[in-house]
């Protein structure tokens, strides 16, 4: 005997922002859930932070403190750059768990699985940040603008992870591996990030070397983060330190659309 099914309107599709918090939502419970995935995000900022202020801190600026002015902006830099790499990573695990090829299925909007990425690294950005900070805080470092500097540099942040956060998912996408995402990533993040403003002044560096650093991403973005901890940044500093992030996202967000279809 059959059981007649119930006749009604066809429930509407969901929206791309609701699905879209979905996958956020996913992110969140993956920090709930998997909270060790914390150790590495929370360690190494703390590593590069106390060893560069304690060791070299004296040499290249004649006192710990007065080091903490110059690098405690340059690692909040270099720390959400290098955390954008667990995007890629995140991803191509879940394609080797098969977990996109059901996401594809489902009538929601293409790019939603990737609105979780995103929030997964706004997450690890805010807490890494927070982390840094605070040990910058304790240690000595004043930032001059205050608490309205701190929020502008944060929204900086952010918005620096977002757009070098579409690198590592394009990667994630054609990459099989998520240790080879973590390889390649950090083999080009690691030379674009020491060969930039963060740690040193680039005056002392031979000539071909100060002419990079002073047009490399990351030094633009750490010299208009310094300014907005200090109060004295201009349009011109955060324009140029945006740049590089909406490049990106104009360029490797349809990209990564393109890539997830025809995988």
């Amino acid at each position: 005997m059959s059981i007649p099914l119930p006749r009604g309107p066809r429930p509407a599709a969901p929206s791309p922002a609701s699905t879209a918090l979905t996958f956020a939502w996913r992110a969140v419970l993956k920090f709930r859930h998997v909270p060790e995935q914390l150790f590495d995000l929370v360690m190494t900022p703390i590593m590069f932070t106390l060893l560069f202020t304690f060791i070299f801190g004296g040499a290249l600026a004649g006192s710990s403190t007065a080091y903490l002015q110059w690098f405690i902006p340059g690692i909040l830099v270099q720390t959400t750059v290098f955390n954008t790499v667990y995007s890629g990573m995140g991803l191509s695990t879940d394609l080797s768990k098969g977990l996109f090829d059901r996401f594809r299925s489902l009538p929601i909007w293409s790019l939603a699985p990737f609105a979780g990425l995103m929030v997964g690294d706004m997450l690890r950005h805010s807490i890494a940040g927070a982390i840094i900070l605070g040990i910058g805080l304790a240690l000595g470092y004043s930032p001059e603008a205050g608490l309205s500097g701190i929020l502008a540099s944060f929204a900086l942040l952010l918005a620096i992870g977002f757009g070098w956060g579409w690198i590592f998912i394009v990667l994630g996408l054609v990459v099989r591996t998520p240790m080879t995402v973590m390889t390649l990533g950090f083999a080009v993040l690691f030379p674009v990030t020491f060969a930039s403003n963060i740690m040193v002044d680039p005056a002392t560096m031979p000539g071909w070397l100060q002419a990079f650093v002073a047009v490399n991403p990351v030094s633009l973005m750490t010299t208009a983060l310094r300014a907005l901890m200090a109060g004295t940044a201009t349009l011109r500093e955060i324009g140029l330190a945006l740049l590089g992030p909406a490049v990106l996202t104009l360029l490797l967000a349809p990209l990564t659309l393109v890539l997830y279809r025809r995988r």
